[in-house]
């Protein structure tokens, strides 16, 4: 099963209400944040009405797994670990749990992980969040979205 990564990357001043609660519905509060969905035709239409404020693209389990490792958080702010996995889950590690994620057999509820991620400032910066991709900035669908994830995490 295919899953997207969406990073908010523009504000909220002066948006739409449509847009804000678009986003409110996909749990990108803030600027930075980052959420990774399965590939469905009612995501696929919140991405399309938020497309002016977003990047999004395909995500794989290796990017998925270290996204988990780096910036996965549980309830109180707890960094996601290994030994919590093994633990509390039928999975041995988070690149197992990463793996079965993607595959369909397991969600982010199941281990009690947030399902939004905080992310860093891209190192080096924007290419413009003004722009879409195609244009030469950020905004839209990136073919390869674990780019803009690595700078970011």
């Amino acid at each position: 099963m295919m899953m997207y990564a969406i990073v908010r990357l523009r504000g909220g001043v002066n948006t739409r209400p449509g847009i804000k609660d678009t986003l409110k519905m996909l749990r990108l509060h803030r600027v930075n944040h980052c959420i990774v969905v399965q590939e469905t035709p009612h995501y696929r239409g919140m991405i399309q009405k938020v497309k002016d404020y977003v990047a999004w693209g395909l995500v794989d389990e290796e990017m998925l797994a270290s996204m988990l490792e780096k910036r996965g958080r549980l309830s109180g702010n707890r960094r996601l670990t290994d030994q919590f996995i093994r633990e509390d889950t039928p999975y041995n590690t988070i690149r197992d749990f990463a793996a079965a994620i993607c595959g369909g057999s397991a969600s982010f509820k199941d281990a009690g992980v947030k399902p939004v991620f905080r992310l860093h400032p891209p190192r080096k910066g924007h290419r413009g969040i003004k722009k879409t991709v195609q244009e030469g900035g950020e905004l839209g669908f990136h073919d390869a979205i674990g780019n803009l994830l690595w700078k970011m995490r």
